[in-house]
């Protein structure tokens, strides 16, 4: 006698009833389809051993999880109740020269709660750098959640490398009665942007400036870790320069997921309450601000050779890549590629390393993209970094061979047009 089981099976994209699956040696067949089907599926993940996309795709490890997430408390961070949360959020102020933190998902949730925290009435506005964060990509949350406008400053006193007092200047909009702007109220600035680091000194001459205008001083420190390593100072030299700063702690830092705003107790209270008002109060936080405790006091210290890898990277790439350029700085832990001088295409490249288990954006680049950003972190290796490079050599080579055989004479480079000699312009794809 044959036993029912459930009168379901896969069909399409569909669920079906049928009574064609009464009988086990069905719905093992029907198991062994899907099986088929799914082993079908890309398994990426499984064949990837470097991720050059970001450094947001950093894994726990298994000692992360069994050794510090399980054993982390289980209270209410609602509640206030969670000790591993109440923990990380100390020891951050602390590291910081800042009096509370709040453990928050994200940092786009940081810094939208400094802003909504900092600016309590309209009018208002923001000057921040026109490549930043928070003006880019964070889904226009400046005008959502705090109504306030935003006055992208372009970088021109220092050639675009970060902004400048004299930068800051030309935007700003004093508070003299003209009805017509939104005063100035808050200054955000990003260390590390685009991976470069904006100097202390700056920073200080910033901070000086926006005490003498009476505006509040914000950073977007998701990358400050970095920005300190590379200036070769601690971290509180820079963070105590500012009112509010959002530290991420999923990018270098390499935890699972989450960011710390750090400010005074009245700012963090503002912020707790913004918070509960945007959804975003969690409750079993424990295991995620216990491995992110974790991971800056065990994964920063590593951060200085992820910095040595990225020069490494980009001296190997200028080296064998015959035209192959880093078009910026590498001054923490980014890369910035350009081929257009080699004559390799970027998907090219991208699927030549796919077959070493690495990978890095702009995966479907049209022929005409020629840069992608790449970025290092705790979880790429020597080893990694020599395949890449490796690779790069290998594809510059054969672009050269293909360049050498599809060139054509120089007799063949004139042709006659209307009795006049044309020199045919032949360029790298």
């Amino acid at each position: 006698m044959s036993t029912l089981i459930q009168p379901w099976a896969f069909r399409g994209q569909r669920l079906v009833s049928t009574r064609a699956l009464l009988t086990n040696r069905a719905i093992v067949a029907t198991a062994r389809s899907l099986l088929a089907t799914f082993s079908t599926l890309p398994a990426l993940h499984h064949r990837i051993v470097a991720d050059f996309r970001s450094d947001t795709l950093t894994k726990p490890t298994d000692e992360m999880i069994k050794e510090v997430m399980l054993s982390a408390s289980r209270g209410d961070d609602v509640y206030e109740e969670d000790d591993s949360v109440r923990s990380l959020e100390h020891h951050v102020a602390q590291l910081t020269g800042h009096e509370a933190g709040l453990f928050c998902a994200s940092g786009t949730m940081t810094n939208q709660l400094a802003f909504r925290a900092s600016l309590l009435t309209p009018p208002a506005s923001i000057l921040c750098d026109r490549r930043s964060h928070v003006y880019r990509y964070e889904a226009g949350g400046l005008a959502a959640h705090s109504q306030t406008t935003v006055y992208p400053v372009q970088a021109i006193a220092n050639k675009g490398h970060h902004i400048t007092v004299q930068d800051l200047e030309r935007e700003f909009v004093v508070d003299d009665g003209d009805v017509h702007m939104a005063p100035t109220r808050l200054i955000s600035l990003e260390n590390t942007l685009d991976g470069t680091v904006m100097p202390l000194q700056e920073v200080q001459a910033i901070r000086r400036f926006a005490n003498e205008n009476k505006v509040r001083l914000h950073l977007d420190g998701a990358r400050i870790w970095n920005a300190a390593v590379a200036a070769g100072c601690d971290l509180k030299d820079y963070t105590q320069e500012f009112d509010s700063v959002s530290l991420c702690v999923s990018k270098g830092i390499g935890a699972p997921i989450g960011s710390v705003l750090i400010g005074n107790r009245g700012l963090i209270k503002k912020a707790r309450h913004f918070r509960k008002m945007f959804g975003g109060g969690w409750r079993q936080a424990g295991g995620l601000a216990a491995a992110a405790h974790w991971c800056i006091d065990n994964v920063w210290p590593t951060m200085k050779e992820t910095h040595r890898l990225a020069k490494y990277l980009a001296e190997g790439i200028e080296r064998e890549g015959r035209g192959a350029s880093i078009y910026q700085p590498v001054e923490s832990n980014m890369v910035f590629l350009d081929l257009a001088g080699s004559g390799m295409l970027l998907r090219d490249l991208s699927q030549k390393l796919k077959g070493k288990g690495i990978r890095i954006g702009n995966e479907d680049a049209a022929e005409s993209q020629t840069q992608v950003r790449l970025v290092l972190h705790w979880q790429i290796s020597r080893e990694a970094v020599d395949d890449f490079i490796e690779v790069v050599r290998d594809l510059a080579e054969v672009s050269v061979r293909e360049d050498r055989v599809s060139s054509p004479s120089e007799e063949d480079d004139e042709s006659e047009t209307n009795g006049k000699k044309q020199q045919t312009v032949y360029c790298r794809r």
